[in-house]
């Protein structure tokens, strides 16, 4: 295995096990406590349990050599799986809307929830934090937006057992259990916000779009700082993994040897490299200068870049 398959796997069985520990102990207490915040933060990390096991698959796949048919890779594969992902947490968030919301609607006769439910749920806020910080660092180590993602998920289910904690303790001032099923209703509509956020954001590589678009005003600065290299344009870039696939267009003396057209395209990669940081490949294609070109459906160009 390369590098960062290691880093995925370790990490993905870390998050396993980490989160089965803190789901098993949350859903049993919130069953035996009677607390329904705490049993939706209990489902909540068995969604955990789920994406992590999908993040491990994931690894496998990367790792794959390029072939005929995947000339590029398998480092999508980190995107697909963020979006499956998405679903996951969706579909998590939407059962324990509809759990929270028949008991507040219909009025289901709930007791108080016993005192254990605040001491797992700080054990929870402890542990996820670990767990959080833990896929963070190794998915800046690896540059997987899928650890990445695991790690969001992984804050915002911190941000979930404080908010069961806080709902917990009015629970006891007030001794109104009802509010209780109003934090697991608000814990719920969080965690849908998040599923969707992590879906919008897997869209964009996907769909051959960058995160960041500042990356073509350093290409184009890139370009502009090499000796007999002008007018870039037709600037594209998409993103394999956390790698940069960058094409472009740019002009040079029209009377200049095949050879020496080519040392400047060499020297435009070259200047892109130490601008662009994770470059999977460039293309540079040389045009004579002058050349009239008609309106370009792809890319874009000094004029255009922040249109």
């Amino acid at each position: 295995m390369d590098e960062k398959e290691k880093i995925l796997v370790r990490a993905s069985l870390v998050s396993v096990f980490g989160n089965g520990i803190l789901s098993v102990s949350k859903i049993s207490v919130g069953l035996i406590a009677g607390s329904m915040a705490v049993l939706g933060d209990g489902i909540d990390s068995a969604t955990d349990v789920v994406i992590s096991l999908v993040t491990l698959f994931t690894a496998r796949i990367i790792g794959r050599r390029p072939n005929p048919k995947y000339v590029y890779g398998y480092e999508k594969a980190d995107h697909v799986a963020t979006k499956i992902l998405s679903f996951v947490i969706f579909f998590a968030g939407v059962q324990m809307l509809i759990a929270t919301g028949r008991n507040i609607l219909f009025a289901v006769p709930r007791e108080m929830p016993a005192t254990v439910a605040i001491y797992v749920t700080i054990f929870s806020m402890a542990g996820k934090l670990l767990l959080a910080y833990y896929q963070f660092r190794q998915g800046k180590i690896a540059g997987s937006s899928m650890l990445m993602a695991n790690a969001r998920n992984l804050r915002n289910d911190v941000i979930i057992s404080g908010g069961v904690l806080l709902g917990l303790v009015f629970t006891f001032v007030f001794r109104l259990p009802i509010l209780d099923s109003v934090t697991g209703l608000l814990i719920s509509l969080y965690i849908i916000k998040s599923s969707v956020d992590i879906f919008i954001e897997a869209n964009v590589v996907l769909m051959d779009g960058v995160k960041d678009t500042s990356i073509y005003k350093r290409i184009i600065d890139a370009v502009e700082q090499v000796p007999g290299a002008s007018h870039p344009h037709r600037v594209r870039s998409r993103q394999l993994g956390n790698m940069y696939m960058i094409a472009l267009d740019i002009e040079a003396d029209g009377s200049l040897t095949l050879y020496e057209a080519h040392e400047i395209a060499q020297a435009v990669e070259e200047s892109i490299k130490r601008s662009v940081d994770n470059v999977y490949d460039i293309v540079v294609h040389v045009e004579p200068s002058g050349v009239v070109h008609s309106e370009e459906k792809f890319g874009v160009d000094k004029d255009n870049m922040f249109s």
